[in-house]
């Protein structure tokens, strides 16, 4: 049985509201709205300073309850946050690139949900790196529920990234996503046994570089791999691994009759 008492301790843990501030306030600093440049110098500044309060104000709570070196974690994180907008800009222009209906980067960064889920991914993949609790999770869910996509903060996935829709996309703690590797909606990348005491090990699948799926295909497993250059058509179902260059696609019969000549009764109710 748990000991959960039943109420969550407000000095062991952040809240939701301050979480959702601290991650918009993430995504402004790392593509601000601002006149100049000499007002983006500015911002920036005014961004570091307010950035590592709010990160010590969340994990020094967290900390009391579990191990962390609070200023090592923080340093570290807003350290790394250059990088992680250079691997933005390169997935913003991937999508670019290969959407016909994207006409600038500006457009993808301020209105693409794929790429909303990607950003915060890319900043909570970091914190799960140094073993920080519930932040990343909560962050992830924030984008989830705002874009439909659901990204764990454990997934490894490469640079440049892209997911067009994306509404129904799943991919899972353990999932390994190489470079150029595009998803559309409704993939799921999920694991074939669920077992508590399996949660330490790799259970989702490994997709390597260059690597399109279509929409709504299933790939589950810690064993399955898609390898590089392959095809995975929309509504597949893959539990094995597929060698590189690979097509993979389900077939099936769509038949299209004479009405009068229907015989069957046809009530759908939706």
């Amino acid at each position: 049985m748990s000991d959960f008492p039943g109420y969550l301790h407000s000095s062991n843990f952040p809240s939701r509201n301050t979480v959702v501030s601290f991650t918009e306030d993430l995504i402004n600093c790392l593509f601000p709205m601002v006149g100049d440049a000499e007002a983006y110098v500015e911002q920036q500044c005014s961004a570091n300073v307010s950035l590592r309060k709010q990160l010590t104000e969340i994990l020094t709570p967290l900390s009391k309850r579990y191990e962390l070196d609070v200023p090592a974690i923080t340093d570290a994180y807003l350290d790394g946050l250059a990088n992680i907008k250079a691997d933005l800009i390169e997935d913003a222009e991937l999508i670019l690139e290969f959407d016909p209906a994207a006409y600038s980067v500006e457009e993808v960064i301020l209105s693409y949900p794929g790429f909303y889920a990607i950003v915060v991914y890319r900043l909570t993949h970091p914190l799960y790196k140094h073993n920080v609790p519930i932040l990343p999770r909560m962050m992830s869910e924030l984008a989830h529920s705002r874009t439909g996509i659901d990204i764990n903060a454990g997934a490894q996935i490469g640079c440049p990234f892209f997911i067009d829709h994306g509404t129904g996309v799943v991919i899972g703690e353990t999932s390994v996503i190489g470079k150029n590797v595009k998803i559309y909606q409704g993939v799921t990348l999920g694991a074939l046994a669920v077992r508590k005491e399996d949660a330490q090990t790799k259970r989702h699948p490994t997709i390597e570089d260059n690597v399109v799926i279509y929409a709504n295909s299933t790939i589950l497993g810690g064993k399955t791999v898609i390898g590089h250059d392959s095809i995975v058509g929309g509504n597949t179902w893959v539990t094995e691994s597929v060698i590189p260059h690979s097509v993979v696609y389900t077939k099936n019969q769509i038949v299209v009759a004479d009405k009068k000549d229907f015989t069957e009764p046809l009530n759908f109710i939706i």
